[in-house]
């Protein structure tokens, strides 16, 4: 029987694996679709997602990212990371390399998905495998998470998300976050010749449609477009707990507040770390506790902020009031890093 079986080869899923095996357990990855898979994704690391990566021993190439910049068209905010630079990276390379990794440390990938889990007192049996612990790392929309009834209503607007690359030269070292009335263009420095461009929305529409929001931006890129636009949401998504037994959520699957402070990535890899050393502890119920204490300031701060953006009386205050109070920005966006 093995220690601990992941149900999801994505980022979050791998790098749970990764954690594992370089802690000495026998971990095995179910993921159905071959690699790497791309999705609407922000595709830039924080300062701490960065170093994780080096932690774990896996080795990107992207393009340093020096701080996060809010534009509503007539003001401007920018916080410099302190510290050490971000990362902005394609999803599917991050994937590549995560697997690779993963691949090295004698990780077997199975290519199976993870539908009926069954629980007993000392082990999980799932796709044909007993293993002592499971990782549900299935997404945002996370099937197991579903089936083991810690799916929580969400209330409030439901929001979307939007990505497409354009074979553009970046103009900025920083992540430039574009406020509108109606929705955020978040634009990622990715490489020499190409930035990729989220937007985050809760009116429907197209990517055209909501980047029309933002003229001066649609118009540098106009005609760059280097790529299909995938899409992603509703984004909010809750979990009563992130522990049901011997099944562990992580990732996405864990409950996701919002894309705004661009944390997803980084917030997998530490709950990932967290995950694995309370299955090494053979301590499953303290994983809740960690993964709290591990996203508690994500999570207030992001909540915040989104409340703020839902408000029309408030949101556009958001980016003039981070350009008069920059030490307060700065202190909020390095919180964050």
């Amino acid at each position: 029987m093995i220690d601990l079986l992941v149900a999801g080869g994505g980022p979050a899923g791998l790098a749970t694996a990764i954690h594992a095996a370089r802690a000495g357990l026998h971990v095995v990855v179910a993921e159905p679709r071959r690699g790497p898979i791309d999705k609407a994704c922000g595709e830039g690391l924080m300062p701490g997602g960065a170093a994780a990566l080096v932690e774990l021993g896996v080795r990107l190439t992207g393009q340093p990212l020096h701080g996060i910049r809010y534009l509503d068209g007539r003001h401007r905010a920018e916080a410099r990371f302190h510290r050490a630079p971000g990362l902005g990276v394609r999803r599917t390379a991050l994937h590549a390399a995560l697997a690779r990794t993963a691949e090295q440390l004698g990780v077997p990938v199975l290519p199976v998905r993870v539908d009926a889990v069954r629980q007993h007192d000392d082990r999980v049996h799932a796709a044909g495998v007993e293993a002592r612990y499971l990782a549900a790392a299935d997404g945002l929309h996370s099937p197991t998470r579903r089936a083991l009834g810690l799916d929580r209503p969400v209330c409030g607007p439901r929001r979307h998300g939007l990505r497409r690359h354009f074979a553009v030269a970046p103009w900025s070292d920083c992540v430039e976050v574009h406020w509108s009335d109606r929705a955020e263009a978040y634009v990622t420095p990715l490489g020499p010749q190409l930035v990729g461009v989220a937007v985050l929305a809760s009116g429907r529409g197209s990517f055209e449609q909501h980047l029309a929001c933002f003229p001066a931006l649609a118009e540098r890129l106009r005609s760059a477009a280097a790529g299909p636009v995938r899409g992603a949401g509703p984004m909010r998504q809750r979990a009563s707990s992130r522990v049901a037994g011997r099944v562990l959520l992580v990732g996405d699957a864990a409950g996701y507040v919002d894309a705004l402070t661009g944390e997803g990535l980084s917030l997998a890899l530490s709950g990932a770390a967290a995950l694995v050393e309370c299955v090494r502890a053979d301590r499953p119920e303290a994983y809740e506790r960690a993964w709290r204490r591990a996203t508690r300031r994500h999570r207030a701060l992001t909540g915040a902020l989104l409340w703020t953006r839902q408000r029309a009386a408030l949101a556009p205050y958001v980016v003039p009031a981070a350009a008069r109070l920059p030490l307060l920005f700065s202190g909020l966006v390095n919180g964050l890093a």
